[in-house]
């Protein structure tokens, strides 16, 4: 989502306000405030509220063992179980997962550091990303209709292409 840690100095505009830094000694967390239940946001929705995407992320490079790039993927799929699916081969993968994202550009960076993020403590091989594609959750589901994509019901885990 945003990837902002607590205590860092990131602002943010507030709606109505303008952005300010509150100053804190190092390592000062900013306090947090509470929402009662039941209580909405003003003017309908807010803009920041968390939606479902469908990320396709392709990678490929070097051939590389198939039984290392299953582990690899192995690996990541439990490191993170959002992961839905994973296709492979010698010198190509595919990912698919389903990332919460206030928008399209945190969704599409979150899966863009994936699999650099993740190239060391998974084992994954050294290559590069050269696709891309992430859809709103309605969007998934127009194309599975009308019959395009992997259905739903594709079986969860890694898997050879």
């Amino acid at each position: 989502m945003s990837g902002v840690r607590p205590g860092t100095a990131a602002s943010r505009a507030r709606p109505g306000g303008s952005a300010r830094k509150v100053p804190r000694a190092a390592g000062e967390e900013r306090p947090l405030t509470s929402v009662a239940a039941g209580d909405r946001f003003q003017g309908g929705e807010p803009e920041h509220t968390p939606r479902l995407w469908h990320v396709t992320l392709s990678v490929s490079g070097a051939r590389a063992p198939l039984s290392e790039v299953r582990r690899a993927l192995e690996q990541l799929a439990h490191d993170h179980p959002f992961l839905l699916t994973s296709r492979y081969a010698d010198d190509h993968a595919e990912i698919r997962y389903w990332e919460e994202a206030r928008d399209l550009h945190d969704a599409a960076a979150v899966a863009l550091r994936l699999w650099g993020e993740h190239r060391q403590t998974a084992g994954l091989p050294p290559w590069e990303i050269v696709g891309l594609e992430v859809i709103d959750r309605a969007t998934y589901h127009q194309r599975i209709a009308a019959g395009y994509g992997p259905a739903p019901a594709t079986p969860v885990g890694v898997h050879p292409f």
